[in-house]
């Protein structure tokens, strides 16, 4: 019988000391074994560092744990620890974040079904800082089934003119194709929709209709920017959306590409005149002139 693919899992952790214990204790608690464990704290000032080294002694499992003495961001992290992973497969566990415990079994299942695909990913539970259930990433019927059955559909064009087929916490990467595109884009302040965007050109993504991982939803966090007034933090995120956008625009070969895009800078343009955010918008309508323009030249 041939061996179970080796899954790595990469747990980046930054002043999670209050979660740090639960999210590496889901990797331990999955029902599929064939796992290495790289956890990475990326210059943590609270108790994590700590907490990571006694969990460490306390466990019979074999971890590398990497300290960086300043702090590289999650993109370079990831990249960084990803180098040195020996799985065909790569999961990025944020430290406030859990695996359910059949998450990597599911992953894995899904990969030896769909040996082209680049990546497969699923749902996951909302809890809030206390573990508490607040509610599904995509929303279930009584069989936990995803009502929303476009969220199969990620496609490139999909997921360019943003429809609710991002889940990135709860995905499993192939690593050959991580390499492939160079995995992360360090320029960037957050890495999914990039990622999922280049990715998505060149292999299909398989969708798993169960819920995989809990998704931690805390004060702070950088998903909860996204909505939020103009701070520095926000106005980060949303310049790197507008870089993601200027990226896809030179990616784009098809009318139809263009016409995704001119959708996701309209999206933009609404987020940004709400967020008062007036100098990142002019930008937006300069680029959304120019795809238009692409739309019409386009035969």
């Amino acid at each position: 019988m041939n061996q179970l693919p080796l899954v790595s899992v990469i747990c980046l952790c930054y002043n999670h000391e209050n979660f740090v214990l639960e999210s590496l204790n889901s990797v331990q608690n999955q029902s599929y074994k064939n796992i290495e464990i790289i956890v990475v704290d990326d210059n943590s000032s609270d108790k994590s560092v700590e907490i990571i080294e006694q969990w460490i002694k306390d466990t019979d499992i074999s971890v590398r744990f990497i300290q960086h003495q300043t702090n590289m961001g999650n993109n370079k992290a990831f990249n960084n620890a990803a180098k040195l992973a020996n799985g065909s497969y790569l999961i990025d566990l944020a430290a406030d974040d859990a695996l359910l415990e059949d998450a990597v079994q599911n992953q894995v299942e899904a990969f030896l079904n769909n040996s082209e695909a680049a990546l497969v990913f699923g749902n996951a539970e909302v809890i809030n800082e206390n573990g508490q259930f607040l509610n599904y990433f995509f929303p279930v019927n009584e069989d936990k089934k995803v009502v929303e059955t476009a969220i199969k559909n990620t496609t490139y064009e999909s997921v360019l003119q943003g429809g609710n087929c991002m889940c990135s916490v709860s995905s499993m990467m192939k690593r050959s194709y991580f390499e492939e595109i160079n995995g992360y884009d360090e320029s960037l302040f957050y890495e999914d929709l990039d990622f999922w965007l280049r990715l998505s050109r060149i292999s299909p993504f398989v969708f798993i209709d169960k819920p995989l991982v809990q998704k931690r939803v805390v004060r702070n966090s950088q998903s909860s920017f996204f909505t939020k007034k103009k701070n520095d933090y926000a106005l980060k995120i949303n310049d790197t959306t507008y870089r993601i956008l200027k990226k896809a625009f030179q990616m784009n070969v098809k009318k139809s590409e263009y016409k995704a895009l001119l959708k996701r800078i309209h999206h933009e343009i609404k987020h940004n005149i709400e967020l008062r955010n007036y100098g990142l918008l002019l930008k937006l309508v300069v680029l959304k002139i120019k795809t238009e323009y692409k739309i019409r030249v386009i035969k």
